[in-house]
């Protein structure tokens, strides 16, 4: 099988609906844009939130507060999770990455406290809560600040 062989499967790609092609076809004449109006012109129609010259809503609602453009995001990852990886691993952002446990990698990880580390781990991440240094040091690992 070559390339210039390849065929989409019966059914699969539909032909567009063919406008403006005579009185024959059902779609002639005006192509069905009606008569007149903003609409039926070259062109015409009105821009995305227009509502016909009423307050439109993105105008309307009041505005709250602002968003940070200096705002961190992390992954948060909690102890339990870590109970996958074997005793004196030492557990960084690249290694969560590749086993799936983050998907897409933000400004950093941090590692918060819940449920139980029964492995002992060197845990280098981008912050800890707390309880959850006091967990990776009672299990007899380092928690590391990167």
């Amino acid at each position: 099988m070559r390339l210039h062989e390849l065929s989409s499967p019966k059914g699969a790609r539909k032909a567009p609906k063919r406008v403006g092609r005579g009185i024959g076809s059902g779609a002639g004449k005006t192509a069905g844009r009606g008569h007149k109006g903003q609409k039926a012109r070259s062109g015409g129609g009105v821009r995305p939130g227009f509502e016909g010259g009423q307050m439109p809503l993105q105008r309307a609602l009041p505005k709250r507060g602002f968003t940070s453009v200096f705002k961190k995001e992390y992954n948060e990852i909690n102890v339990a999770r870590l109970n996958v990886f074997a005793d004196g691993t030492e557990v960084t952002p690249g290694l969560l990455k590749s086993e799936g446990m983050i998907k897409t990698m933000k400004d950093g990880v941090r590692i918060l406290g819940q449920g139980d580390l029964e492995r002992k781990l060197t845990v280098k991440a981008h912050g800890f809560s707390q309880t959850a240094r006091e967990k990776i040091e009672a299990a007899g690992g380092r928690a590391e600040v990167i």
